[in-house]
C-alpha cells in the first residue's frame, strides 16, 4: 500500500466503482477487496469493507460507508487528456454509464464522484497568463464537456 492514498467513500458500491474506474482509465488496477470481520453500522459480516484501487496512478482505496457523507465537487479526479476523441472517451463513459454533466469540464459519475476531464491544451492555454488564457478562460465558462477545437481557436484570438 502506498503511504499517501486517496480515500473515497462510498454508501456500498466502492467495488462496482473500482471495477468501473479501473477498466475505463489507463494505469489503472484493482487491488485488495478487505471483507467485514464482524457487522457494522451500514454493513454485515462478510460485506466488501474496502477496496484498494489505482485510478490513473493514484492510489485509492473505497470505503464501503454507508449514506451518512455524500460526494461533492469540493473533491475531483482531474483527467488530462490530449485530444477530442480522448476527451470525449472519458467523458461518454462517465456521463454513459449513468453519470451527469457539469460545466466547465466537469462531470459526476453514477457513484456522484466528480471527474475534470481536461485537455492538455485548456491547461496550456490558462497557464500561458495574458490574453490568451482570458479567451480559453471565456470560452472554457459556456462548455460542458471542453470541445478542444474552440479552446484552440480561443487561443489564437
Amino acid at each position: 500500500m502506498a503511504k499517501n492514498t486517496v480515500c473515497v467513500w462510498y454508501d456500498k458500491d466502492a467495488e462496482a466503482a473500482a471495477r468501473f474506474y479501473t477498466t475505463t482509465f489507463p494505469n489503472s488496477v484493482m487491488g485488495a477487496i478487505v471483507r467485514a470481520p464482524g457487522d457494522y453500522p451500514s454493513g454485515k459480516e462478510g460485506d466488501v469493507l474496502t477496496v484498494e484501487f489505482t485510478v490513473a496512478s493514484v492510489p485509492c482505496v473505497g470505503l464501503n460507508g454507508g449514506p451518512v457523507f455524500k460526494h461533492n465537487e469540493a473533491f475531483s479526479f482531474q483527467i488530462s487528456t490530449e485530444d477530442q476523441e480522448e476527451t470525449d472517451r472519458y467523458w461518454n463513459a462517465i456521463v454513459g454509464n449513468g453519470g451527469e454533466e457539469s460545466e466547465c469540464g466537469w462531470c459526476r459519475d453514477k457513484w456522484g464522484v466528480s471527474w475534470q476531464i481536461t485537455p492538455r491544451t485548456l491547461i496550456e492555454a490558462l497557464t500561458a497568463g495574458g490574453d490568451e488564457a482570458k479567451r480559453a478562460f471565456d470560452a472554457m465558462m459556456t462548455m460542458k464537456k471542453i470541445n478542444v477545437a474552440a479552446i484552440e481557436a480561443a487561443r489564437r484570438g
